[in-house]
């Protein structure tokens, strides 16, 4: 027990700006003198304290508002013990897969296992489940029949309706049916977790908190109407217990079986709820699953800055658990980064962002993100360099419509595309006041922008990019272009390529003004996005190669659930325009693409070589100034083809593995292998005889058994 005490408390520099981390396990729940805990967050990823992770901004918010909470972090989901350490929670069960889906976090975009997980304590695989919201809720319910299951974080969120899933190719229910939660609470869930806990501390139920934003729901059976009058449920006959009436305007969506069976259904589905999420006008949406209605309300009001500065004005300690002896590569990654805002008004088809986050932008407050800066100085681990100062673009901080009542009414899913609206504020003179204070606060070194900026908004003010060139450029900056042809590009609400040649020209300008001319962008691409084809990928790799980018990093399209690019892709058709989209699915086919973004590396040739033949472009292989690829295969290219087929050879995963062969101890998938491959016993090794027994009047074989083989 002293030890577990000793590990709660922080080092002295902290003591008067963070608080100890939740206890993670029993033990340290009874350290504090806790007897039990009002709310069990549970989540896949491991345990840090740092407003970057959903557990520690929602632990700290309750924390705030006088709850017990406890951390079940990584639990084995084979077994409902790890959820009873704690004791039976008072108030509720709070579930979230991470910070990242659990799907996508396990398998690349060719569904493959990925090698790390940058989540958990040194990159381990393997230590959360797939579909991890499933498992999770399932083992609150065992452990503790009748406490409310709340789930929320990403997973949930972008699920709570039907939905396609990229890794069985198939249209799933709402997760809310086969996760069996009460609720799923959508989107940032600061203010919602607060007032559930509130709710069901006054002796509420959780039908009683149907009246939520940001929440979703499924109705039973014995309080569905017929879907063929499922307008009673706007007159709050699902919440005739509790006496209360479905406060929002709702809109129908068709049912789970017409999604699941037809494509068109399933775009027009995606179609009204993306034109449902804007807090001030979105309506409530219904779907039917068989017998049963899900509802998922209008999404959560966007937070004021003040709401901002006390979640984000906290005390983190900013650590991992103590219990942690590996480094976890997320924190790492952002143990020395600064959150200045939330929400993106991109709207980019294939981004989860502006679902989640939202679409309108909640800044922080000048003055609070200076504190956080003083903080970070006076920990004894920093060095003086902010990793980061941004959020999912750097510079759309304190950017929002200048005409709120316009605001309110807007449908548009970007506010930047197919141009800039002209009702936007755009001003950068917030944020470059900011840097600069920022800059001059004792112990600061160097503070970097490294999460990307928003190419078109830079480009209207010079001073930024003047300032953004001499002073928060690590020698790199990130952009986020994604494809130069025009027809791609409209479908991923993505600026023409003709922007980022402008972007480009400037910031070196910049760069060389700042006496800092080796300075240079690293732009990101996405291979096989709908609507890319070979001669657009192809039409990419030429652009790369006239301008000497060679990106070492490359991203697959990888459908995510509730995305505009992925109901492109399940189905072929863009549900804003009703038009038909390319769409690549074949893994050779992806490959393809993905080799011509890095062309320039000798072990794709092969693969290059078979995109330019099949697109009819061989003017590109040889010596010509655009060739992409030499006219013969260099050793690198030879080697790798070799090194692949001896792979696909003695890998496992070609083969039956787990069982052994008769008579050895290798695993059949091995047994044929060189010296180890075993005897031959023939076709009945229990048998006397090995061969086949006789025919009547045929010969039966040579033997020297002593009764002729008739045994």
């Amino acid at each position: 027990m002293p030890e577990v005490a000793e590990k709660l408390s922080l080092p002295m520099w902290l003591e008067q700006h963070a608080a100890p981390h939740a206890p993670a396990s029993r033990e340290e729940m009874l350290a504090r003198g806790w007897d039990a805990v009002d709310v069990v967050f549970v989540t896949g990823d491991a345990y840090i304290d740092h407003p970057s992770f959903a557990m520690a901004i929602l632990h700290r918010v309750l924390e705030r508002a006088g709850y017990r909470v406890a951390i079940l972090s990584q639990p084995d989901w084979r077994t409902c013990e790890p959820w009873r350490q704690f004791g039976r929670p008072r108030l509720f069960f709070a579930v979230s897969a991470g910070n990242m889906d659990s799907m996508i976090n396990h398998y690349t975009a060719n569904k493959k296992v990925r090698n790390d997980d940058a989540y958990s304590p040194g990159g381990r695989i393997g230590l959360r489940p797939d579909r991890a919201t499933l498992p999770y809720c399932h083992r609150a319910r065992e452990a503790f029949p009748g406490v409310p299951v709340i789930a929320g974080g990403v997973e949930a969120s972008l699920r709570r309706l039907a939905h396609y899933d990229y890794w069985s190719d198939t249209v799933r229910k709402s997760i809310l049916l086969d996760c069996k939660a009460d609720l799923v609470v959508f989107g940032m869930g600061e203010a919602n977790i607060v007032e559930i806990a509130r709710r069901l501390a006054a002796g509420a139920s959780t039908r009683d908190l149907r009246d939520l934003r940001g929440v979703a729901y499924a109705l039973g059976a014995s309080e569905t109407p017929p879907e063929s009058d499922w307008s009673r449920l706007a007159q709050g006959q699902q919440q005739a217990e509790s006496g209360s009436a479905q406060p929002f305007q709702l809109e129908k969506l068709p049912n789970f079986e017409a999604v699941a069976a037809d494509k068109a259904a399933f775009v027009e589905a995606t179609r009204i709820i993306h034109h449902n999420t804007n807090p001030f006008n979105a309506k409530a949406l219904v779907q039917y699953h068989g017998n049963q209605a899900v509802i998922c309300n209008p999404p959560g009001l966007p937070l004021s800055q003040l709401e901002m500065d006390r979640i984000f004005g906290l005390p983190y300690n900013r650590r991992p658990h103590p219990s942690y002896t590996e480094p976890i590569p997320a924190h790492e990654m952002i143990q020395d980064s600064i959150t200045i805002m939330r929400g993106c008004f991109g709207g980019c088809t294939f981004c989860s962002i502006t679902a989640h986050q939202g679409r309108i932008i909640q800044s922080r407050s000048e003055e609070s993100v200076l504190q956080e800066m003083r903080k970070l100085a006076k920990d004894p681990e920093f060095r003086g360099v902010v990793s980061d100062v941004g959020g999912p673009t750097a510079n759309m901080y304190q950017m929002r419509c200048t005409r709120p009542e316009v605001e309110a009414k807007c449908r548009r899913l970007s506010c930047v595309h197919p141009g800039i609206c002209k009702l936007l504020g755009t001003d950068h003179g917030p944020l470059v006041q900011l840097l600069r204070k920022a800059r001059s606060e004792p112990g600061i070194r160097k503070i970097l922008v490294a999460s990307g900026i928003r190419m078109d908004l830079a480009q209207l003010d010079p001073n930024y990019m003047r300032e953004m060139a001499t002073h928060h450029v690590g020698g790199t900056l990130k952009v986020a272009p994604e494809a130069v042809d025009p027809r791609v590009l409209d479908l991923m609400k993505k600026p023409r390529n003709v922007n980022f040649e402008g972007f480009a020209k400037a910031f070196k300008t910049a760069s060389i003004e700042a006496g800092k001319p080796k300075q240079y962008l690293v732009p990101y691409y996405i291979a096989s996005h709908p609507g890319s084809d070979l001669q657009a990928m192809i039409e990419l790799a030429v652009f790369l190669k006239r301008n000497g980018y060679r990106p070492d990093q490359v991203q697959d399209f990888i459908p995510a659930p509730f995305d505009i690019a992925t109901c492109m892709y399940h189905t072929g058709i863009d549900p804003m325009t009703g038009q038909e989209v390319h769409v690549v699915k074949a893994l050779k086919d992806r490959k393809k693409q993905r080799a011509l973004l890095q062309f320039f590396k000798p072990e794709n040739w092969f693969e290059v070589r078979a995109a330019l033949l099949e697109a009819g472009r061989a003017d590109l292989i040889g010596k010509g100034c655009d060739a992409l690829i030499p006219g013969e295969p260099p050793r690198e290219a030879l080697a790798a083809r070799r090194d692949r087929a001896q792979k696909a050879v003695s890998d496992d995963h070609y083969h039956a593995v787990g069982k052994k062969g008769p008579g050895t101890k290798e695993p059949l998938g091995k047994s044929f292998q060189g010296s180890n491959k075993p005897k031959s016993k023939g076709y009945r090794p229990n048998r006397a005889t090995a061969g086949r027994r006789p025919k009547p009047g045929r010969p039966g074989p040579k033997t020297n058994a002593p009764d002729g083989g008739k045994s």
